[in-house]
This record gives C-alpha cells, sequence and structure tokens, in this order.
C-alpha cells in the first residue's frame, strides 16, 4: 500500500499555529511551587506541616474541620512579599495523628506551639487563625506567649450574641452539616450559604475539604474550654479581620474587640465576604494582613 502525503490546508495550518501559541503561553505561565510537606513528632503525636517560603514567621490555623489547604491563595502571597509560611493540619486532617478524646484547646495549641519551635526556630510568629483556628491561636497566645507576635482573627465569632437573636441553633446545625458527606449535595449547599458565604459568593467551592474526625475533635475540644480562658489572645496585637455579612459577628457586635481591649486591636471588614472570607476575598484578606504586620513592632 502505497502512502499519502496530505499538506495542510490553509484552515489546518491556522489550527496549528494557534495550538503552538497556547502551548507556549501556558508554558510561560509560572505554576505555584508546591509547599513542603513534612511531619513534626513530639510525644505521641504527628503533626503533618505544609511549610513554603524565607523570612519571619507566619503560621496559618484553618476553620473548624477544614484542612490547611483552604490558605493556598493568601499563603502565596505571603512567601512572595518575603515570609516563611508554616500551616499545621490539626489533629484528624489529613496525616495529622494523636488522641481525640478528652481535649481543650490548651492541647490544641500546644500542638502548634510544638510546631513553631520544631520548623519555626522558637518564633516569634505571626498566627493566622479563621474562624474556629482564631481561637486556637489566641489559645497560643496565652498560653505560649514568647512563641506569638501576634494574632489575625480571620472570621472570628463574637462573643456572645445581641438579646433577643435566635438563630444560634440554627448556624451551628448549619456548620455541623455543611461537611456531611451524607447529605445531598444540595441541602449541603444551602448550609454552606446560610453559614458560610455571602450571597454572591460560589459555596461550591467548600463542597470539598472537609474532615470529620478534626471537626468532632475540635468540636468537642471548644466545648471543653471556656471562653474566657482563650478570648482575650494574652496581650499581644490582634487584627479582627471580618466579613461584611458575617452571621457570625453581627455588625453591631463589630467593635467589640477593640471596645474590650482598646488599641491593641485593629478592625477590618472586609465586604461581600461572610464566614468563609478567605476564599471569597483572597486578595483584600491578604492585603489586610500585609498592611497590618507592616505597622507591628519591630
Amino acid at each position: 500500500m502505497s502512502e499519502a502525503i496530505c499538506q495542510p490546508s490553509h484552515w489546518q495550518r491556522r489550527v496549528a499555529a494557534a495550538l503552538v501559541l497556547a502551548s507556549t503561553m501556558i508554558i510561560a505561565i509560572p505554576a505555584r511551587a508546591e509547599p513542603e510537606r513534612e511531619i513534626a513528632f513530639y510525644d505521641d503525636i504527628r503533626i503533618e506541616v505544609l511549610s513554603e517560603g524565607r523570612g519571619p514567621l507566619v503560621v496559618m490555623l484553618p476553620s473548624r474541620g477544614r484542612g490547611a489547604e483552604d490558605f493556598d491563595d493568601v499563603a502565596d502571597v505571603l512567601v512572595k512579599a518575603g515570609f516563611f509560611v508554616v500551616r499545621p493540619q490539626p489533629r484528624g486532617a489529613a496525616l495529622s495523628l494523636g488522641p481525640v478524646q478528652n481535649l481543650t484547646l490548651h492541647d490544641l495549641a500546644h500542638d502548634v506551639a510544638a510546631v513553631i519551635r520544631i520548623k519555626g526556630h522558637g518564633g516569634p510568629a505571626i498566627i493566622v487563625g479563621h474562624a474556629f483556628g482564631s481561637w486556637v491561636a489566641r489559645m497560643i497566645a496565652v498560653d505560649h506567649p514568647e512563641l506569638v507576635r501576634g494574632v489575625v482573627m480571620i472570621a472570628a465569632a463574637a462573643k456572645g450574641y445581641p438579646v433577643g437573636f435566635s438563630g444560634a441553633q440554627e448556624l451551628s446545625e448549619a456548620v455541623r452539616k455543611s461537611g456531611d458527606f451524607a447529605l445531598p449535595t444540595s441541602e449541603r449547599l444551602r448550609y454552606l450559604r446560610l453559614a458560610f458565604f455571602a450571597p454572591n459568593s460560589d459555596a461550591r467551592i467548600w463542597l470539598d475539604g472537609w474532615h470529620p474526625a478534626a471537626d468532632e475533635m475540635q468540636s468537642a475540644a471548644g466545648r471543653a474550654t471556656k471562653q474566657s480562658e482563650w478570648w482575650s489572645g494574652g496581650a499581644v496585637p490582634l487584627l479582627d479581620l471580618q466579613g461584611e455579612l458575617d452571621p457570625f459577628k453581627p455588625r453591631a457586635m463589630s467593635n467589640e474587640m477593640r471596645d474590650e481591649f482598646g488599641e491593641r486591636v485593629s478592625v477590618v471588614v472586609i465586604p461581600n465576604a461572610s464566614h468563609a472570607l478567605i476564599p471569597e476575598q483572597p486578595a483584600a484578606v491578604t492585603e489586610a494582613i500585609l498592611a497590618w504586620i507592616g505597622k507591628l513592632p519591630k
């Protein structure tokens, strides 16, 4: 059988050229470098740690039941700004293992303190905590003040709800059911939109990324710890970074931390965001964090 050599048509040549250009453009876009993943061991605990960059230490703690990957976009910008970003996975998430019964926030703070000593050469660190992560961040500042330079509280809930507020139980249920993989996707989306996302945000981005074992452990540890033990965040500077539409921080409570603790608290409210905040407005979150760090005492 003879072989025929087919000459490309004018249209085929244009398509081929476009494909070459597209592939060239894709190659030219630098891929985000993957963080280093290690296991920090202490006692009978193992904590998976994502770390990247060089410079002053920033430690990032995710929301209840969520993993360190929630901070990917924010961490990337902080690394490029010259920081060493360390993200411990909570017990029960990813490769982090340890006892999960009869814990308090003091135990979870000790996990992070151990990571700071191992990975951050003793700190001090800027600790960024999202929602429940802000409870742990403040607990670290109380229990291990020598390790903490300041705390960023992202979407931290109010100390208490205004008199007459009747939605607390509904919000609590929504948090628990948002990460319940046994529920239909449509139902989970309803809970995500109720508790975490503003009307114009895409709640589907949080259908994944939940760690039920971590959620159960953290919920119990939070209930086992008096709010008065961690609420103040010790004596370090605090950034209270709020979503304008966050149901866990009613606008009437926006300045409660500053009213209680004075000038060591800075308040920034980000429009068009709710309790998730980080995936909704990552650029605004990062900008606020960097601006606040820039004003801290050296």
